[in-house]
């Protein structure tokens, strides 16, 4: 083993030959075409939330099922932004966001925050909401389950980051209704 593929596994338990790198740094990313991984990866069915942020006097939302609970202790939730959109801008600046996790009744809302191009101004108009105790950041009223985090480390990962977030608060709804997934590009209820 090399300096640097003992170095490698020492500083991240990861061989050299696991992480997509080869001896002295060189990388090989190996020739998985994106179009078919995007069609391998809609085969995994995830929930859908809506991620919201204040920057300035602006709300900002968006339609998310890139989302994971990394850690207990401290507790922490990732998710994952992508960098040309305007949300990660947005969240970058605030340091603060929120989650609601969906019920399959905002079907619409989640299509809704998952339109590209939609106007800035006013997109949460068609949407209940309140403002969160600790962020002051919208959540849905009709939300399963919602979360408050402020950022605790961002990781550049591709044409994404993953937003790491210290959670602050979490409510669960009394009532919370079938859950809405998403599963092969499309949204569906999982009962």
């Amino acid at each position: 083993m090399s300096d640097y593929e003992e170095n490698r596994l020492y500083r991240t338990g990861i061989p050299a030959k696991y992480s997509g790198e080869r001896s002295g740094g060189e990388t090989s990313w190996g020739s998985v075409d994106p179009d078919e991984y995007r069609q391998v990866m809609g085969r995994f069915v995830t929930g859908v939330s809506v991620i919201s942020t204040r920057a300035g006097d602006l709300d900002h939302a968006m339609t998310a099922n890139a989302l994971m609970s990394v850690s207990l202790d401290p507790v922490l939730m990732a998710v994952s932004i992508e960098r040309e959109a305007r949300f990660h801008d947005a969240v970058m600046e605030a340091g603060k966001w929120g989650v609601s996790l969906l019920p399959e009744s905002e079907r619409r809302v989640a299509a809704w925050l998952a339109t590209r191009g939609r106007p800035l101004h006013g997109q949460l108009d068609r949407v209940d909401f309140h403002r969160g105790p600790e962020t002051g950041v919208a959540l849905l009223d009709n939300a399963m389950a919602t979360l408050e985090c402020h950022t605790f480390d961002t990781v550049r990962a591709g044409d994404h980051t993953l937003l790491i977030g210290h959670v602050l608060s979490v409510s669960i709804a009394a009532r919370p209704g079938d859950a809405l997934i998403y599963y092969r590009g499309a949204f569906g209820v999982q009962h």
